[in-house]
């Protein structure tokens, strides 16, 4: 019995020595990164700056996995349309501090706005959301219309997210949600970025970037916190708010989206009857890296300067 009972405690040791020995993000390892460091009141941001210093400010707001590096390939794109583009790494992502607390829509934007203070952004900004990121950008722009030019949301969560029973439970059981997060949540990101391997891509060997991410202590966390924050609740009364308030709102979605269903178009055309929407055929929940040249032809005609 005594055998059995230290086997089922070594067993229930081992997410979390994993997740002990993972490496942490400090100085070493941002010294080899590129752009620049916020120190800002939760912790340090990673962020960079591309295009005209004069041109008109675009914000990218990145998703639940994948760090501002998913923003590579239009980062070119939207510079040479003359915008000043801002990129930065969500907390326990990237490059960026892993601090705790629940990352609800209100961590998220505190952290958005204290970037905002820390580079001197002033005016109005066009914000561009994926998955998650267009989560972040919706509840920014309905606490602070004043601040934002035009909302870009490409493939948004916020409506419908599909997850399976299986991520559904960890979200939903704490203690016991937290444990088998750590034990299998690794393999199952690992198997869906190499289903995602034969897919071309703008940004070099980002399924070896978003792998990486695993390698470092707090992400996992981040990630199920992020499932019980600010992707646990639809935003209805979010887009309901930014409709009233007039903010030009575009919405582009891949018609073979598996994470993001298509169906969601419909229900933020019943929140929201003035966003301007847009299917890409072909494309999936990558469609940032797999499809960035339709997606830049789409926005230079419609991005507002």
């Amino acid at each position: 019995m005594i055998w059995l009972l230290l086997f089922l405690a070594a067993l229930i040791a081992i997410p979390l020595v994993n997740e002990y020995n993972r490496r942490v993000m400090d100085d070493a390892v941002r010294g080899k990164a590129p752009g620049k460091f916020a120190t800002l009141p939760k912790g340090v941001t990673h962020y960079s700056w591309y295009g005209p210093a004069r041109g008109p400010v675009v914000i990218c707001v990145h998703g639940l996995t994948t760090p501002c590096f998913v923003w590579r390939g239009m980062i070119k794109g939207l510079a040479l349309l003359g915008f000043r583009v801002l990129i930065y790494d969500l907390y326990g992502r990237g490059y960026s501090d892993r601090p705790r607390g629940r990352q609800d829509a209100a961590f998220f934007l505190r952290q958005l706005a204290d970037l905002m203070t820390h580079q001197e952004v002033r005016g109005t900004v066009t914000l561009i959301g994926y998955s998650m990121g267009g989560a972040i950008a919706t509840c920014f722009a309905a606490a602070h219309p004043e601040r934002v030019r035009q909302l870009i949301l490409l493939a948004p969560a916020g409506m419908q997210h599909a997850v399976s029973r299986q991520i559904a439970f960890l979200r939903d059981w704490r203690g016991i949600g937290d444990w088998l997060m750590l034990a299998f949540y690794p393999r199952a990101h690992r198997k869906g970025i190499a289903s995602e391997a034969h897919l071309a891509s703008s940004v070099l060997n980002i399924g070896d970037l978003q792998e990486a991410e695993l390698d470092f202590k707090g992400f996992v966390p981040a990630v199920l916190s992020s499932l019980r924050g600010i992707l646990s609740r639809e935003l209805k009364a979010e887009h309901q708010q930014i409709a009233a308030a007039g903010i030009p709102t575009i919405a582009i979605w891949g018609r073979d989206d598996t994470v993001i269903p298509l169906s969601a178009l419909g229900t933020l055309t019943e929140w929201n009857r003035n966003v301007q929407q847009e299917v890409i055929d072909g494309a999936g929940h990558g469609l940032t890296y797999t499809h960035t040249d339709k997606l830049i032809d789409f926005l230079a005609l419609r991005l507002i300067r």
